[in-house]
Formats: C-alpha cells, sequence, structure tokens
C-alpha cells in the first residue's frame, strides 16, 4: 500500500514524471494506461496465485510428480529394452539350436542308415551261411539217401540174380556152410 501511495505522489507531482510522460501516454492508438492496467492485472493475478492459492507449491508437487512418472517410464523403458535383448539373444541362439539340432538329426540319421546297412550285411551273411549249412546238409541226405537207395537196389538186383542163378544144390550148400561157421563161432 505504501508503495502505491509513494509511486502516486511522484507521478502527480506538478513538473514530476506524470508531466513528462503525458504526451507520450495519451498517444492515439497506443494509450499507454491500457499497457499499465495490464501489468497491474497481470502483477496482482501472479500475487493472488503465487503467494495466496500456493499455486507453486502445487506446482512444485506437480513437477515432481512429473518427474517420478518421467523416472520410472525411463525404468520401465530400459526393463522393456532389457528384456526385448534377452529375447532377441534366444532367438538368435534359437537359430543355432535348429541348426544344431538339424546336423545332429542328420549325423543320427546317417548313422543310424550305417547300423542298418550293417546289420542288413550281416543277417545276409547269416541267411547266406545258414542256407548254404541248409545246402550241405540236404546233399549229405540226399547222398546219404542214394546211397541207401543204391544199397538196396544192389541187394535188390544181387538177390534178383542168385535167385535166378542159384539152384537147389547150391541153396543147401550154403546153408550147410553157414551152419558150420556158426558152430565154429561157439
Amino acid at each position: 500500500m505504501v508503495h502505491t501511495a509513494l509511486l502516486g505522489m511522484v507521478l502527480l507531482a506538478e513538473g514530476g514524471l506524470w508531466a513528462r510522460l503525458e504526451p507520450y501516454l495519451n498517444y492515439p492508438g497506443f494509450e499507454a494506461w491500457k499497457f499499465i492496467n495490464l501489468a497491474i492485472f497481470v502483477g496482482l493475478l501472479l500475487f493472488i496465485l503465487f503467494r495466496k492459492a500456493r499455486l507453486g507449491d502445487a506446482f512444485r508437487a506437480r513437477r515432481e510428480g512429473i518427474k517420478d512418472e518421467l523416472e520410472r517410464a525411463r525404468k520401465e523403458r530400459d526393463a522393456a529394452l532389457e528384456k526385448l535383448k534377452e529375447v532377441e539373444g534366444r532367438l538368435a541362439a534359437l537359430d543355432t539350436e535348429v541348426t544344431a539340432i538339424k546336423e545332429r538329426s542328420e549325423r543320427e540319421a546317417a548313422a543310424e542308415r550305417a547300423r542298418i546297412a550293417q546289420s542288413t550285411t550281416e543277417e545276409i551273411s547269416k541267411i547266406t551261411a545258414q542256407a548254404q549249412r541248409d545246402i550241405e546238409n540236404a546233399g549229405k541226405l540226399a547222398k546219404n539217401e542214394l546211397r541207401r537207395f543204391a544199397a538196396e537196389q544192389s541187394v535188390n538186383l544181387a538177390e534178383q540174380v542168385i535167385r535166378r542163378n542159384l539152384r537147389p544144390e547150391d541153396d543147401a550148400r550154403l546153408i550147410n556152410q553157414n551152419i558150420d561157421e556158426l558152430g565154429a563161432a561157439r
């Protein structure tokens, strides 16, 4: 209040500041009183807002809230970027893992083919050996059968020849000779 009264006295004094500024203050279209009025209004408004309404504290609290939110958002962004890097690392590892699995499965398939081929070769060898033994056994059996048949046929043929050529006196003589041999053997 005191400031306003002093300002009024300085401005109203004769030959004072008001008298010197009056031609400029009343310039048509410029009208300095509008600017002075605006400055007073803005000053009062700022005084009321910052001193009486405690908007400064509200603005500070809001600024701190915004800072906190920005910090939280930065941390969330950093965490998301870290997760992204982790996922990208997993994806890169996944590609190498898929390649490794393919290579391992190809090696296993080749080893399995080789094992099956080896097993097949061994089985063929076993079957061939068994077939060879069966053929040899069948040949021996056939030879024995043929010998037996030939022996039977020879005996039959000899019997027929003997029956044809054996006379009753020869038969009696052979019987006596066999009886004598049996008697001597005892």
